[in-house]
C-alpha cells in the first residue's frame, strides 16, 4: 500500500452516470489487475474505494459510477485538483491460471477491472472472450475499448436493447470452449455466474469498507477456509472457497 497525492488530468462522463476519471502520480504500488485504489474526499469521514480500470508508470484510470453524495462529490471535482489517494489496495485477479481462452465478466461497474485484465492476458497471447452486462443500452460503456485491445465482446442488456436480452450468464450458457473465468459485478450476479460456469475462476467482490486495507476488520465476510477481509485478502476470491 502507497499514500500519495495524485492530480487530477481528466474527469468526464461516458453516460448520464458513469465517469472516466484519469490522475497522474506514485502508481508504483499497483502491480496487478482487479486492486483498487481508496481516494480522500473533502467532507467526509471515509475514503471511497474505487477499483483501477488501467495504469502505467504516471498515471491511473478509474471508471465510476454516481450512486451516493460521495461519488457525486468525486464526479464534480475539476481538473488539476490533488488529491490524497491509497493505492495498491486489494489482492487482484491470479492472470496465471487463466488458460489459454478465459471468460471476463464484467457486470455494471465491475466492468472496469476487466479492462486492465483483458490487456495484460493479450499481451501474454491470450485470447480473452469479454461479457458485459448491463440494464439497458444507455447504461454500456468501454464494449469497444475492448474491442480495440482485439478481445471479442459480448454484450448483454435485461431490457434486449443491446446485444442479448437477458444477463450475462444467458450468454455464458451459450459458450463451452473457455478455459476459465474472471467476473466482477454485484453479488447476485456472482453467484448466478459461479453457478453457471463449467470451469474454475475468481470472482471480485463489492463491499462496503471502513479502512480499505484491512485493520478495522469491517469487510470481513466467511469462507471454507475461515474469515476473510474483502480489502485485503480480497477482493478477488476463487470459487471454490466461496460460500454463498
Amino acid at each position: 500500500m502507497n499514500q500519495s497525492i495524485f492530480t487530477i488530468k481528466s474527469n468526464q462522463h461516458l453516460t448520464d452516470s458513469v465517469l472516466k476519471m484519469v490522475m497522474a502520480g506514485d502508481t508504483s504500488a499497483i502491480t496487478t489487475p482487479g486492486q483498487f485504489i481508496n481516494i480522500k474526499l473533502d467532507g467526509f469521514f471515509l475514503r471511497r474505494p474505487i477499483s483501477v480500470c488501467d495504469y502505467d508508470e504516471k498515471t491511473v484510470t478509474i471508471l465510476y459510477k454516481v450512486v451516493g453524495k460521495g461519488t457525486h462529490c468525486l464526479s464534480t471535482l475539476p481538473t488539476g485538483m490533488p488529491l490524497d489517494v491509497l493505492t495498491g489496495l486489494g489482492n487482484g485477479y491470479d492472470i496465471e491460471k487463466s488458460g489459454q481462452t478465459p471468460l471476463l465478466i464484467g457486470g455494471g461497474v465491475g466492468v472496469p477491472p476487466m479492462y486492465r485484465l483483458a490487456k495484460d492476458l493479450i499481451k501474454q497471447k491470450k485470447k480473452p472472450i469479454v461479457i458485459l452486462g448491463f440494464r439497458t443500452k444507455k447504461e454500456e460503456f468501454y464494449a469497444n475499448e475492448f474491442r480495440e485491445l482485439g478481445a471479442v465482446v459480448h454484450i448483454a442488456t435485461e431490457d434486449g436493447s443491446l446485444g442479448t436480452k437477458g444477463f450475462v450468464t444467458d450468454i455464458i450458457k451459450s459458450l463451452s470452449d473457455y478455459s476459465y473465468f474472471y467476473a466482477c459485478g454485484p453479488e447476485a450476479m456472482l453467484k448466478a455466474v459461479s453457478d453457471t460456469t463449467i470451469t474454475s475462476g475468481q470472482l471480485s467482490f463489492e463491499e462496503r469498507m471502513g479502512c480499505g486495507f484491512g485493520a478495522c476488520m469491517g469487510c470481513s465476510c466467511k469462507t471454507k477456509y475461515g474469515t476473510k477481509r474483502i480489502c485485503k485478502d480480497g477482493p478477488v476470491l476463487e470459487k471454490e472457497e466461496i460460500i454463498w
